[in-house]
């Protein structure tokens, strides 16, 4: 099965789409890891990403896109896959429209809720590993159980910049949400539970 999930910053479509894949037995494809691992190995792609990168320029859609239609090419793919973060765009979605996509689950939660829940999210300074002060406490308050690193909030995980990136996300993204709707692909999930309880209702929307 060839499944998109979409919905808006900090709803859990990373932490589903991992869970789901393991659950279906399925390749989880996020265009940042994806990114990633095209630089670190120096692809072609990714050395072309890195150059752009490195000049603080956003990677454009026909390299991000070029690297998702490699990927889906691979053997790991052949029975289906999970696409995390991509498309952003309807023209995005309209250059991979010859890859067939069977169900696109569109997480849904309050602006409010998105916002209390990236706010309390913590990163280690130190390995990197992200804390929910809700959802995956630290054992010991502002400090990191792996590697004893201070904890911290990042810039975009505080209020305002939530309030920005969920403003872009209704500009670019959110008209996907019609635009898979009119192929009779969407189903609608409510995302403001527990990680849970949101992996119980995307498994659902899929099964």
């Amino acid at each position: 099965m060839n499944i998109v999930l979409l919905g808006p910053p900090g709803i859990g479509k990373g932490t589903a789409a991992g869970k789901l894949s393991k659950k279906l037995g399925i390749p989880h494809i996020a265009t940042g890891d994806m990114l990633r691992e095209n630089v670190a190995q120096k692809t072609e792609l990714g050395v072309k990403a890195k150059s752009l990168m490195d000049r603080g320029l956003l990677v454009p859609d026909d390299v991000v896109i070029e690297m998702i239609k490699e990927k889906l090419q691979n053997d790991d793919c052949k029975n289906g896959f999970i696409l995390d973060g991509f498309p952003r765009t309807i023209n995005q979605a309209e250059e991979i429209k010859d890859i067939k996509i069977d169900k696109v689950v569109n997480i849904q939660a309050s602006d409010e809720v998105i916002v209390e829940r990236i706010s309390r999210r913590r990163v280690c300074s130190k390995c990197g590993f992200i804390y929910h002060l809700d959802f995956i406490k630290p054992n010991r308050e502002g400090f990191c159980d792996k590697c004893s690193g201070i904890l911290n909030q990042r810039e975009d995980d505080k209020p305002e910049a939530i309030k920005e990136r969920l403003k872009v996300y209704r500009e670019k993204t959110e008209p996907l949400i019609n635009y898979y709707k009119e192929k009779d692909l969407i189903v609608d999930v409510d995302g403001s539970g527990t990680p849970e309880e949101e992996f119980e209702l995307v498994l659902k929307a899929v099964s």
